[in-house]
């Protein structure tokens, strides 16, 4: 397997917050900007905190091809273990709790909350620690003057990772393993709530609800948790299957783009 080390000019724009950095799905496509970014993050990492790592995001558009990037760039930096959400998909919370149970050294998450998503909407990545939490202030800052001064990034040339399927493979030295990071969240909170004594509560036939995920990330955890675990309708749930755009619309959950769960609410029972 051979490293490959290609020369760049340095970008001046990739300060992150501590949500990481959002532009325009445009701006990330721009050749050599998202490596410039993902190579800035691992070179401010000592090499001792590069050796395991969780990838995923919230399905939005150029998300599958982000985490194809960064597998390659992670491979050429010395990483001995990637995990990947299936699908690409991990949401912000499971990020941490996969993180934190399984001690890694850290994770890049795909997402740009609320923003819009398609090829003319936004994108974001963020870096989130040992402990689960975001990349402090102190990190970040580290990031951003590396990215301002990078002459080069370290990547390697393989085929695409099959990102849908639950397997492990190896590229180099590196294992990559596919997981199952919904059923992962579910399990904690399964952990942390009494689902036993809620499943009871579905089954009585004196409550129901109505969940919108907005066609993001959300979905797919809440078919997990509310129809496989707690035993609600699958007709109680709306839009749970993550689109890359959102459907057209926006994920942010208030009522001027949840409609559609405004309209059920408003039904006579």
């Amino acid at each position: 397997m051979d490293i490959q080390q290609i020369s760049i000019t340095a970008f001046d724009d990739q300060r992150p917050g501590t949500s990481g950095l959002r532009k325009t799905v445009k701006t990330f496509r721009v050749a050599h900007y998202l490596e410039s970014f993902v190579q800035s993050i691992f070179d401010a990492l000592p090499d001792k905190q590069k050796k395991s790592l969780v990838i995923g995001g919230d399905g939005r558009y150029f998300n599958r091809e982000a985490i194809q990037v960064i597998v390659r760039i992670a491979i050429a930096n010395g990483y001995r273990a990637l995990y990947i959400g299936q699908h690409g998909y991990l949401s912000t919370p499971a990020a941490s709790h996969f993180i934190r149970k399984h001690k890694l050294d850290g994770g890049i998450i795909l997402s740009a909350s609320h923003n819009p998503g398609g090829p003319d909407a936004d994108f974001g990545i963020k870096y989130n620690i040992s402990n689960g939490g975001p990349a402090p202030e102190k990190v970040t800052n580290t990031i951003f003057d590396i990215s301002r001064k990078l002459q080069h990034y370290l990547t390697i040339d393989c085929d695409d990772v099959d990102i849908d399927t639950l397997q492990s493979i190896q590229i180099g030295e590196c294992e990559i393993s596919i997981v199952d990071s919904i059923g992962d969240y579910a399990d904690l909170m399964e952990h942390l709530f009494d689902l036993k004594l809620i499943r009871g509560l579905f089954n009585s036939g004196l409550f129901n609800m109505a969940f919108d995920a907005m066609h993001a990330i959300t979905g797919p955890y809440a078919r997990e948790i509310f129809v496989r675990r707690l035993g609600a309708s699958e007709e109680s749930l709306l839009n749970c299957y993550p689109k890359v755009d959102f459907g057209g619309g926006h994920p942010d959950p208030n009522l001027a783009h949840a409609h559609e769960l405004v309209e059920m609410m408003n039904q006579p029972r």
